[in-house]
């Protein structure tokens, strides 16, 4: 990209220059012409929603942790109030309330990639019984030996920075199938470890997520008995993210909280690829329409769909384009080229996007554990400083009054911790403690 483009565009600028930004699209069509513009299938979420249903009892069976809730694979929404205090402290006060979506702590892999990567996998295997003239949608079909003999015949492949592996690998191990997980230079150790406890195959790659998953793709061709799970392009990825939005709905319902024209749901999502913020956002503008906001979040050294959206280039474009090393702290969000499907699909279905530096995300998931008891790891955190740049720009007259107003719920998604070792999350905190003076809120608005 040429530095006159970066030049004249502000946002453009801004990233190159690796300064916050927030980039609010206020200008964007009804949710309603995007989503029927889109050509995504109508059944595409029901059918993953039934998916999840109809498993549901076989993860009660196989896991503890997902029997209290009846198998369905599903995080709690909590009201944050000292977190909330803690930031206001800061110099900013936010009107609305402030609620932390925890799919840190969802069953089974704890990360937000559990809806996504579960749901291909459970696609996979009812097709793979199905193919064979078994019962697909009988959950007992799959503790049967003749499923388990057919499982240890096929193989499921996917390229991951870490915790799709994860979804992935868990799951696929669990049902009996062979699985080859890819991982880029910026997975963690312990995932690395955990996958291959689990029964995983895990191949490391020095290059970045992108080659991690041109080499699970290429591996995977010509095997009829393989599946590759394509997180730059998966349609059954996004479905299985998608999903949440129904939950989070009756979640809302339950907590008295009310969105409309009136009361506005403003949703901050940690972004790598894009494939999961895009799934949940798509899903949240089908229940919500105009009364939701979605906003991404990503490091300032990876905005990686933000440029895509930006220059409408999309997977045509990395981040190495614009000078930037692609490399973070976050190494969730550790994607240097963005999703061919969410940019060019439901690209205008994304309200905003943020750009947030490592120390803020570092010093973040201090924050939440000492105000809330919260662990999480650090790309988890990406969009807790959201909220207060939506009040900034509302107070300053550059935002609409109903972004951030008393009626207003915004919505922070924190997408992975639980199953980072002990050991780690405290390392995670202290780091995070130690760096309490640089959290802050202020970034570039445009």
């Amino acid at each position: 990209m040429k530095h006159s483009d970066r030049n004249e565009d502000p946002v453009l600028g801004a990233l190159s220059g690796r300064r916050p930004l927030t980039w609010w699209r206020s200008d964007l069509p009804a949710s309603q012409a995007v989503i029927e513009a889109s050509r995504i299938d109508d059944r595409l979420v029901d059918n993953a929603d039934q998916r999840f249903t109809r498993f549901a009892p076989w993860f009660a069976e196989h896991y503890p942790e997902a029997a209290s809730n009846g198998g369905i694979i599903e995080s709690p929404v909590v009201r944050i109030d000292r977190a909330r205090d803690e930031v206001n402290a800061l110099g900013v006060t936010l009107s609305g309330s402030l609620w932390v979506k925890r799919d840190d702590s969802l069953p089974v892999s704890g990360s937000i990639k559990a809806r996504g990567g579960f749901h291909e996998v459970l696609e996979f295997a009812e097709q793979v019984a199905a193919e064979a003239g078994l019962d697909a949608d009988d959950w007992h079909t799959y503790d049967s030996p003749e499923f388990l003999e057919l499982a240890r015949a096929h193989r499921v492949v996917v390229g991951s920075t870490g915790n799709l592996g994860l979804s992935i690998g868990i799951l696929s191990a669990a049902l009996g199938f062979a699985v080859d997980v890819h991982m880029s230079v910026d997975a963690r150790a312990w995932k690395k470890d955990l996958l291959r406890e689990r029964g995983a195959t895990v191949i490391e790659h020095e290059g970045p997520f992108d080659e991690a998953v041109a080499a699970g793709r290429e591996s995977a061709e010509g095997d009829a008995r393989t599946h590759f799970v394509d997180d730059e392009d998966s349609r059954s990825l996004f479905a299985g993210y998608a999903v949440a939005a129904r939950r989070l709905r009756q979640q809302l319902a339950d907590a008295g909280i009310v969105v409309d024209a009136e009361h506005r749901l403003v949703v901050s999502l940690p972004c790598g690829v894009g494939g999961g913020p895009g799934g949940v956002t798509y899903g949240l503008k089908q229940e919500f329409g105009d009364a939701v906001h979605c906003v991404f979040a990503e490091p300032v050294d990876v905005p990686s769909v933000t440029l895509g959206v930006r220059t409408g280039k999309h997977s045509d474009i990395c981040v190495q384009d614009i000078g930037l090393s692609g490399r973070t702290a976050a190494d969730g969000l550790a994607v240097a080229r963005p999703s061919r499907f969410v940019g060019e699909r439901i690209g205008q279905l994304i309200d905003g996007f943020a750009t947030v530096d490592d120390n803020v995300m570092r010093a973040a998931v201090g924050l939440l554990s000492r105000t809330e008891g919260i662990a999480v790891e650090p790309s988890a955190t990406a969009g807790l400083t959201v909220p207060w740049r939506i009040a900034r720009g509302v107070q300053a007259g550059e935002l609409r009054d109903a972004l951030d107003a008393p009626t207003t719920t915004h919505l922070v998604w924190l997408t992975g911790g639980s199953m980072v070792p002990e050991e780690e999350i405290a390392q995670y905190i202290e780091d995070g403690d130690a760096l309490s003076s640089s959290f802050a809120t202020e970034a570039e608005l445009q």
